[in-house]
């Protein structure tokens, strides 16, 4: 201000509703869009958003839906196994568990999640199905992986189907590729990433673009015609300072990459 706008988008209409009283003193320099950010270059378009000046990409699910038992997001509540970030889309948690092949929910949980065990567990959802709530499936993770240690063990599990349910991060590997076409020079492009399969996507896009050729280096004349678009500003991800973690325990896990477009 004076004369900022602001193009917010997100997918879950709850999330948007609590936006809007939020920011309802900036009237019309304020657009809240309900849609998926994958398709950032026909919103930004649609509402005369180009070039920008940054670009923001607050990733994963928010406190409020994690705290809502109804949404499923939770392995702490007893709720639908539910886990979408849009609720009008068909495929819930509770189809995945259901209706996926032990291969399939095997390679989801380790895929996603990153979990070791995953064919363990797969094998023993597969038997104990159908599934409809979350506890349900609590249960049946902790009789595979136990009770033990600081973090819960249905914590993977539930990582992975949430970013399956979502298609989490093939959404934003087509959003990142946008944002360079979007952004005027000298804009800025900031990603905060809550686990390490986002911070990879964004580590390396980041990287990538910030490199001129991207030849293999056995290859003696570039061919790929790449230039850089985009100069680091962190090599090494910003974190939440000790202070910051006391007072806020739920940004302990949060990092943010840096980078202004050329």
């Amino acid at each position: 201000m004076p004369g900022g706008r602001l193009l917010g988008i997100d997918l879950d209409p709850q999330a948007l509703e609590v936006a809007v009283k939020r920011l309802e003193a900036y009237g019309e320099n304020v657009i809240l869009v309900n849609e998926n950010f994958r398709h950032l270059e026909s919103i930004c378009a649609r509402f005369q958003f180009h070039p920008v000046d940054g670009i923001l990409f607050d990733l994963g699910m928010s406190w409020p839906q994690l705290e809502n038992p109804s949404r499923g997001f939770s392995f702490r509540f007893e709720g639908p196994l539910d886990m979408r970030f849009d609720l009008t889309q068909p495929t819930t948690a509770a189809s995945l568990v259901n209706q996926l092949s032990e291969a399939e929910l095997a390679g989801l949980l380790e895929r996603y999640g990153e979990e070791r065990r995953g064919r363990l567990i797969a094998k023993k959802i597969v038997a104990g199905r159908p599934f409809s709530t979350t506890l349900q499936l609590v249960s049946t993770v902790e009789q595979v992986l136990g009770r033990s240690g600081r973090i819960h063990p249905a914590t993977r599990t539930f990582q992975a189907l949430r970013i399956a349910v979502n298609q989490e991060l093939s959404n934003l590997e087509e959003a990142l590729s946008q944002t360079v076409r979007l952004l005027s020079p000298g804009g800025r492009l900031a990603v905060i990433s809550y686990h390490s399969l986002e911070d990879r996507l964004v580590k390396r896009f980041m990287r990538q673009e910030s490199k001129g050729c991207l030849c293999p280096p056995m290859v003696p004349v570039c061919t790929c015609g790449h230039s850089a678009t985009l100069r680091l500003i962190n090599r090494k991800p910003i974190t939440p300072s000790h202070g910051e973690k006391e007072a806020n325990p739920r940004s302990r896990s949060a990092k943010l990459r840096v980078a202004d477009r050329l």
